[in-house]
């Protein structure tokens, strides 16, 4: 039980909700709850069907199917979340839209690059060598579960007060949108030196 929570809330703190809230901040604002809850649901199915894979595949993933090692992944990720991060950092919320594409795409292109990432990616495989591949899935289900609902809460409260509250609600994305960059920026260079690493342990 300990390695299923622990697991659960590993999964969960890369998939922070708060922070993922500001890269949806504008889809939030142009959808309506209902529309917005039917797309974010199918970005986290598509999630989900993701991370079990890796999650019970492991590294077989990498080195026998794609026939790459899982240290080029990890440096190719953490190269485009940097990309990313810089982005955000110069251009704020409003770069994620060009990552995201065209409106009728918007489940998939949230769940890539929002959810799907090398970090989540990397935590589904080592989830997978902690748990059993029943109790794997159910762990990485009910992180995302969480996630969905705290971010679906979120997009509730943020269409009851933004129109008495908007100035305080672009002050939060503004601040929040920097930690996020920093974050994104952070996590990227650890990807990256975690590839690097791989690599020159092999000579």
């Amino acid at each position: 039980m300990k390695d299923f929570i622990s697991s659960s809330a590993l999964l969960l703190m890369l998939l922070n909700p708060f922070l993922v809230v500001v890269y949806l901040i504008d889809v939030m604002q142009k959808m309506e709850g209902r529309i917005f809850r039917h797309v974010l649901l199918r970005a986290a199915m598509i999630s989900s069907v993701v991370f079990c894979v890796f999650a019970i595949l492991g590294d077989a993933v990498f080195s026998e199917i794609v026939q790459v090692e899982f240290a080029s992944f990890q440096i190719f990720g953490g190269i485009v979340f940097l990309l990313i991060g810089l982005q955000f950092f110069f251009r704020g919320p409003q770069a994620i839209e060009i990552l995201r594409g065209e409106s009728e795409h918007l489940a998939g292109a949230i769940a890539m690059p929002v959810l799907i990432g090398p970090g989540t990616i990397s935590v589904s495989v080592i989830i997978g060598k902690r748990l059993d591949p029943l109790m794997a899935c159910i762990s990485i289900l009910s992180a995302i579960c969480i996630s969905i609902i705290i971010i679906l809460l979120l997009k509730s409260l943020h269409d009851i007060v933004r129109t008495s509250h908007e100035r305080l609600i672009q002050r939060y994305i503004e601040v929040a949108g920097r930690i996020t960059a920093l974050y994104v920026g952070t996590v990227s260079i650890e990807m990256i030196m975690q590839g690097v690493r791989t690599w020159a342990g092999k000579f």
